[in-house]
């Protein structure tokens, strides 16, 4: 098997005076405690109309103040709210999160943020008038979600208690659009969980660019079925109950609709024909159309259904069909132009198309045997696109432009590894953030060729932290795996011999949309290697078959299979370096989560004679137990595809375990439910294997508050010194 190395020092400018025993290894203290490696960003961050400035929240002991910035120079302009001074009932308005009206005359400012899934929360809402600093509280009653200004600033649109509401702010009154939203039967405005979990949707609603019309989705979830959770927080402990419709279950019956503000007019939008799922809304920068994109339960077919809101009446402008599924596209319909940008993987990579709003193809703007990852925006007068790809390595993301019709591709980002951008509201700068293996973010001002102006942070106290800690090389390789080439990366043990032999200890992931193997920062889950790394064991990760950055047939693999070729492939690899003459083949461990934790489990019970010891952390056990969209997206039903989900669960496997196995699940988790992991231990009961087991009550998919992540990569790092 090929093997190709090249390696990145995780030392940061080693002070040669200090001796290698005044070095300090790595503690999990150092990580969950002290928060040692943690690396700062800039918060909040806004781009000013005029192109020139910018605006973030800063962090102070009172709170978040707002303050603007000029590009040119990053010299700071001007507080334009001091949290300190932010009062209404006499009380501190704490400012979590912000936006400003189209015309900047009004910000809308979110405080008492509650998180509530993954991506959605609820807050309360002020309005702040900028000239006169007066602050006015949106609405009454409970917490309200996404509150949005209307393109003329005069409304501002929110959901509230499952239906949608709009507030005139010339009148100051309060018009609920829907009646009808109740808890557990109908959303309006806002996503079901699964939308929100696997879709990315959260907030359901869309201003007109006239601003004189709102489109919104409706939620009807009465038919799917409900699962609860318990809190053990009070004497007799509290339930929480929601809709989650699981592989092959019903889902929620999901409708368009399109309210007139003047006449105060509600209509369903009509969709022509049969479909599972509304995946994005988009209005035509005319106000006169709603782009809604649709797929079936497959997700094997696109549709994007262009409604002409006057008539009501239905045009497929856009269709992608695919004999296993179709990914979720970026769109972005040009404001000057009815024409719109879409992503597919037509050509076997994520790239951009242009098309006119009739539907003709103008041009694919980019090619290659690489993926486009984001795109920034469009400055439609030059028409040039700016974008992030993998076009130098499927392990980093670099910063391009390139205009509409193929021509004058640049590359933006000056340093390696890992490069996300925002843009001026103009287009003439971007705000880079930077970082690599090796290096916390550096966050810099660059004008739109790429030259950078002015850093803005370089997270100095961190990197001098790191040279007072005795760290290894993290070696990014690539090696042959089942006739692919899989990206990896190793970290040896301190005072590495080849001549000895070492412990394997292997973090994966493995699933879509997602990459272990990255020339990016990790605060966290990268030092905890690096304290393994000292006790003498040697870390590695590898990018299997099934995940991103290297094309639509790499990661397709797996269809109606999934978990199947992500196993062998990580089996392979165990066994690769096993026969590395410095591995100990006897002493090889595996460790995920979510996904990860599904892996490990698999590899320790497929792989029984490879893995001597596997950690899971909320594991998948069974695909029956998980989401429809994501599940479904990969192996359509358990009535349709039976065997492919008893073959690759791992509760119809436990009879194979010989080795050690660890389970730990929050028992709050609202995403992989804890039923994955009471299942396993029934099996395993069954089947008469020993293991051991950890919960975490009232924690959910993340484990985390308070000193819960401590506590866990403690328990983590004992059981390994134990087992492997």
């Amino acid at each position: 098997m090929k093997r190709i190395v090249f390696s990145i020092t995780l030392l940061v400018g080693v002070v040669l005076s200090l001796s290698a025993q005044e070095l300090k290894d790595v503690s999990i203290e150092n990580i969950w405690k002290d928060y040692s490696f943690y690396s700062r960003t800039v918060n909040g961050l806004r781009s000013m109309n005029d192109g020139l400035n910018y605006t973030s929240l800063v962090r102070t002991k009172e709170g978040n103040n707002l303050v603007k910035y000029s590009y040119a120079d990053a010299n700071k302009i001007d507080v334009v709210i001091d949290n300190s001074k932010l009062t209404f009932d006499e009380k501190v308005i704490k400012i979590d999160d912000y936006e400003f009206s189209a015309d900047e005359s009004k910000i809308l400012i979110a405080s008492n943020t509650e998180s509530i899934y993954r991506h959605s929360s609820k807050s309360d809402y002020y309005i702040y008038e900028n000239n006169s600093q007066k602050l006015e509280k949106l609405t009454q009653g409970e917490k309200q979600m996404y509150a949005t200004f209307s393109p003329k600033a005069n409304k501002v649109a929110y959901v509230k208690a499952n239906n949608i509401y709009f507030k005139d702010l010339t009148s100051n009154t309060e018009i609920q659009i829907t009646k009808d939203g109740k808890k557990g039967s109908v959303i309006n405005g806002a996503s079901d969980w699964v939308y929100e979990e696997e879709l990315v949707l959260v907030k359901a609603f869309e201003w007109s660019p006239d601003g004189s019309k709102i489109a919104f989705y409706k939620f009807d979830e009465s038919e799917v079925k409900e699962w609860s959770m318990k809190y053990y927080d009070n004497l007799y402990p509290t339930e929480e109950r929601f809709k989650y419709p699981k592989a092959g279950e019903a889902n929620s019956k999901v409708e368009i609709y399109i309210y007139d503000i003047t006449t105060q007019k509600l209509e369903k939008a009509n969709i022509e024909g049969e479909y599972e799922y509304v995946i994005r809304i988009n209005w035509t920068n005319d106000s006169k159309g709603i782009a809604i994109q649709t797929m079936n339960r497959h997700q094997s077919n696109l549709k994007m259904h262009l409604v002409d809101v006057s008539s009501n009446t239905d045009k497929i402008i856009f269709e992608e069909l695919h004999d296993k599924y179709v990914e979720v596209p970026t769109t972005i319909f040009l404001t000057s132009k009815n024409q719109f940008i879409i992503t597919s993987e037509k050509d076997g990579y994520n790239h951009m198309y242009l098309y006119d709003i009739s539907g003709k193809l103008l041009n694919q703007i980019t090619k290659g045997n690489w993926e486009v990852t984001d795109i920034y925006g469009v400055e439609e007068k030059s028409g040039t696109v700016y974008y992030q790809s993998t076009e130098l390595s499927a392990i980093s993301r670099t910063v391009y432009s390139i205009k509409l019709n193929c021509s004058s591709k640049k590359k933006l980002s000056t340093k390696s590894g890992f490069n996300e951008a925002e843009f001026s509201a103009s287009y003439k700068y971007f705000i880079n953030t930077n970082s690599t293996a090796k290096s916390p973010h550096y966050v810099s001002v660059n004008d739109n060729k790429g030259k950078e102006l002015r850093m803005l942070l370089d997270n100095k106290t961190t990197v001098e932290k790191l040279k007072t800690f005795n760290l290894s090389k993290k070696e990014f390789s690539t090696i042959n795996i089942n006739g692919q080439e899989l990206n990896t990366w190793s970290i040896k043990p301190k005072d590495f011999d080849e001549t000895k032999k070492y412990p394997l200890f292997m973090f994966v992931y493995g699933g879509d949309g997602n990459q272990t193997v990255k020339d990016e920062w990790d605060s966290f889950n990268n030092f905890w290697f690096e304290h393994l790394a000292s006790k003498g064991y040697m870390v590695v990760s590898v990018d299997n078959r099934g995940t991103e950055g290297n094309g639509a047939e790499f990661r397709k693999t797996i269809y109606k299979q999934l978990g199947k070729y992500e196993t062998e492939d990580q089996i392979e690899v165990a066994k690769y370096y096993a026969g590395l003459p410095y591995i100990d083949g006897s002493r090889i461990g595996i460790f995920g989560w979510s996904f990860g934790g599904y892996l490990s489990t698999s590899c320790l019970l497929k792989g029984a004679d490879v893995f001597k010891t596997a950690i899971a952390v909320a594991p998948v056990t069974n695909w029956r137990y998980y989401d429809n969209i994501y599940t479904e997206r990969y192996m359509q039903t358990p009535q349709e595809n039976e065997k492919g989900y008893d073959e690759n669960s791992p509760i119809n496997h436990v009879e194979k375990l010989k080795g050690n196995y660890l389970l730990i699940h929050g028992m709050a988790d609202d995403n992989v439910h804890y039923q994955n992991t009471a299942e396993m231990v029934n099996a395993l009961i069954k089947a008469n294997k020993q293991f051991t087991q950890f919960s975490y009550p009232n924690k959910n998919h993340g484990i985390y508050g308070g000193n819960t992540r401590l506590h866990l990569y403690n328990l983590m790092t004992d059981y390994l010194l134990n087992n492997l």
